[in-house]
């Protein structure tokens, strides 16, 4: 039987969270977890326009490891995950998307933005109730970013067109899945027009 999923209200105040576009998931040049995601990268970048012209908060998040201990399970089981070493370079934000003076990049060791970090500190001094969760992967640290913001209370939307991910059946299933049970999943035409309005 299908859920009865309804439309999020607009929240009073969005920030931008930026997941893991760092350059370890958006160059497969360098890195064996990045794919082709250009397409992603320039759909962030017209986002991250928008906030930055109207001074709304930009926040991002990446994945860089500097002892055995951060997330040993996870990295056990993903042993891929040990190429983010701290320092390897493969921690860097995409240049593409170059954090301003100002801007916030939150390091992580685990899928969520919010978990071992301040992130929920963060946007609260920042007195927001909305996020918009955009990034890499999908079916990853963006689908486990945008759970539990909606776990703090936040107004959750996903720009389709502004996440990735390298399985794309992957991608499809948990935007469906987050669009019924945690965030508006909405196309990058229609999560700005929610914000203009």
């Amino acid at each position: 039987m299908a859920l009865d999923s309804k439309r999020l209200k607009r929240a009073r105040r969005y920030a931008l969270v930026l997941v893991d576009l760092s350059v370890g998931f958006t160059d497969p040049a360098r890195s064996p977890l990045a794919s082709e995601a250009d397409d992603v990268v320039a759909a962030n970048r017209e986002l991250l326009d928008l906030f930055r012209e109207r001074g709304w908060p930009v926040v991002y998040t990446t994945v860089a490891y500097d002892s055995p201990e951060q997330s040993s399970v996870f990295r056990e089981k993903l042993p891929v995950l040990n190429e983010l070493a701290a320092g390897s370079g493969l921690e860097d934000i995409d240049s593409r998307l170059q954090p301003q003076d100002g801007e916030t990049v939150i390091v992580k060791h685990a899928a969520s933005g919010f978990f071992g970090t301040d992130l929920n500190q963060r946007l609260q001094a920042l007195e927001v109730d909305g996020v918009v969760v955009t990034g890499l992967t999908t079916s990853g640290c963006v689908r486990a970013t945008a759970v539990d913001a909606l776990q703090h209370n936040y107004r959750v939307v996903v720009p389709m067109e502004a996440v990735g991910d390298r399985d794309p059946a992957a991608h499809a299933a948990n935007l469906r899945d987050l669009g019924i049970k945690y965030a508006d999943v909405l196309s990058l035409a229609e999560t700005r027009e929610l914000l203009a309005s």
